[in-house]
Order: C-alpha cells, then structure tokens, then sequence
C-alpha cells in the first residue's frame, strides 16, 4: 500500500463515527477522494455521493457504509454513574474495562467501563454483562458534577480504541465495520483516475451512513440516484477463530480473497460477471451463501425502485463488532482491485435481465 493510502486508512479508522453522526468521518473521506471525481453531493443525513461522468444516463454505484456501532447515555444515577442504550449491534459482553469516549458540546469526556472486582463477586453465580448491567464511570461523584461535564442523556459513546498492524499481516482496530469499505471504494475512484481509465456510465461512489440501525442510508440515497447497478461491499465473518459453527456461518478465511454472495438480493447475471472478472483477474474468491438477505446495504439497493442489479463482495473480518476487529492486508487489496476490475467490464446500458 503507498504512504498516502496508508495515512488515509489509519486517520479514517482512528475518527469516530457513529450512527446517525457520521459527519467528521464523512469529511475526512470526501477530503480523499476530491481528487479523483468530477463532483459530488451530500444528503441530508450525511450520505456522502462522489460522481464520475455525471451527465452520463446509465448509473452505477459502487458502495460502503460509514458508520461505527456506539452507545447511548440513557441515565445518570444521582452518584454519577451512566448507564446506556445501544447505538446499533454494540456488544455489552466486551465493555467491562474499556476504556471510552463520551462526545460532549464541550469536547471529549473520558470514561470507563466500570465492572466489580473479581474478589469481591461470586464467580460460581457470574452472568454475561448486558446491557443492564455495564455502566460508565467518568469520574464523577454525584449527577450534577456529570452534567458539569457536557454529560446528557443521548449523549454519545464510542470505545477509543484505535488502529494497529498485527504481525505484519493484518489491519485490527474498530470499525473496520465498514469504514474498511468506505477506504477500498475510495482507492478505487483513485485508482481510475490514476491509471487513465474512462468509464462509459456515470460511476456514484456511495460511503452511506446509518447502516448498522437498518440499512437507512442506502435506502435513501438509491431513492435520490436511481442507480442501474450496484457493487455492495462490506464485511462478513472469518469463521476460523473459536466457538464458530461451519455448519451454519460457512467456512470462510481472512487472507483467502473476497466472498462473492449467493442470495435472493443479488442478480445473478452481475454476481457472475464480477466471478469471471476474478478468475481472468487471478483473484483468489471465496463463496458464501445468504438466507432471506444479505443484512447489508445491497438489499437496500437491490430492491429500490423498479429493482437494481445489486452485488455483494465482502470483505473477511475476525471479532466483528469488537474493539478488535481484524483483517487481512491483502484481502483489502484483492477486493480493491476486484471492485475496480469488474468496473472495467460493465459496458454502457449493459442489460443484466435474465431474459428479454
């Protein structure tokens, strides 16, 4: 990877994003790819939109999401500690003795998972934290000192965990849930402009907000741009670690190549195209299999308007919705130059109908 894109990955990763305030991520990323678009646009909740060949008739999207999973203040207790609502799939089993960031009208407020000691608790009678039961210490002592702080109830809550190389081989932090995406599509649009290529349609690169509470920002945004095909990428499952069933979350590896989805929501004309675009690309791919959806932005878009052809290349992820959250480096690359491959191949108008 060059510098450059090495600096955009870690500054992006290490920003917080939640859902629903997405705003100084979105910055950051829109910085990045100015370069490289002819235009672009925001929506009103933050949906972020770079555009190649904007007069051109036939659309396609290539798309990631933006925002990270946090918390909620939802109460302070009368001797200052804060108790919680989710913000998207955050996991309570994780939070005792993080460390965090409450974001505040006046700045950053530390703060800590607080969680009782193992000598004076029973350990035979333990139960798995939960929502209930986690709670925010910021040093307060009573609920007036915490208000002094900026502290309210809907104030928001993220882990300050940041970015780090492990063993040379893996990008780990939080919210590589998707701002990972967000990066690769964003090297995609660079390396376009780059390397020369002219598209014949109008290119939409989409980093989308307010995934992890519903797909909410793509069901916006393919509304506002009505796209004719869609390139979804996101994160799934590496399945190797411990307590993982094959049986039923399939057998998939960080460092094998991109997982190309099989489900309803994807067209399968598209979801073969970007399969051949691999194979003469010598992209190593895995396959995955999807239920009724793909819980990812691509079910937003594919069934948008009259119906989009939509795809899925993920993108293999230990510990998904950890502070660890780990992949691999050269799967970011192989779904980088997939997405930007398979880009190389879609024709002006190209009709991805089963029959006519």
């Amino acid at each position: 990877m060059r510098p450059e894109s090495f600096e955009f990955l870690q500054k992006y990763l290490n920003n917080p994003s939640p859902t629903g305030f997405e705003k100084e991520g979105q910055k950051i990323w829109l910085d990045y790819i100015k370069p490289y678009i002819d235009e672009y646009f925001v929506d009103t909740y933050g949906t972020v939109v770079g555009v190649v060949n904007p007069e051109a008739e036939y659309k396609v999207v290539i798309e990631a999401h933006a925002d990270e999973i946090s918390y909620f203040v939802n109460f302070i207790t009368e001797s200052g500690f804060l108790y919680l609502r989710r913000n998207g799939g955050s996991d309570p089993l994780v939070a005792p003795s993080k460390r965090v960031n409450i974001h505040t009208s006046k700045g950053i407020v530390k703060a800590v998972f607080g969680w009782p000691a193992i000598h004076v608790r029973k350990v035979e009678q333990d139960k798995a934290p939960t929502i209930e039961t986690v709670f925010l210490d910021c040093g307060a002592s009573s609920k007036e000192e915490v208000e002094q702080m900026g502290i309210h109830v809907g104030s928001v809550v993220t882990f300050e965990d940041e970015f780090m190389v492990l063993n040379d081989k893996f990008y780990v932090g939080r919210a590589l849930d998707n701002r990972v995406g967000g990066f690769m599509i964003a090297e995609v649009a660079r390396m376009l402009k780059e390397n020369g290529k002219k598209l014949p349609f109008g290119l939409y690169i989409v980093n989308a907000v307010q995934e992890e509470i519903g797909l909410r920002g793509a069901e916006m945004i393919a509304h506002r741009i009505k796209p004719d095909v869609a390139i979804i990428t996101d994160v799934t499952h590496d399945t190797q670690s411990p307590m993982y069933e094959k049986k039923t979350s399939g057998d998939i590896f960080c460092g094998k190549g991109p997982v190309i989805t099989y489900g309803p929501a994807v067209q399968n004309n598209l979801r073969d195209l970007i399969i051949e675009t691999a194979q003469k690309a010598e992209i190593p791919f895995q396959r995955a299999a999807a239920t009724r959806a793909t819980g990812t932005d691509t079910d937003a878009f594919a069934y948008s308007g009259a119906g989009v052809a939509s795809a899925l290349i993920s993108l293999p992820l230990k510990y998904m919705h950890t502070t660890v959250e780990t992949v691999h480096k050269e799967d970011v690359e192989s779904v980088t130059k997939l997405i930007y491959e398979t880009l190389l191949r879609i024709e002006d108008k190209h009709d991805f109908r089963y029959f006519k």
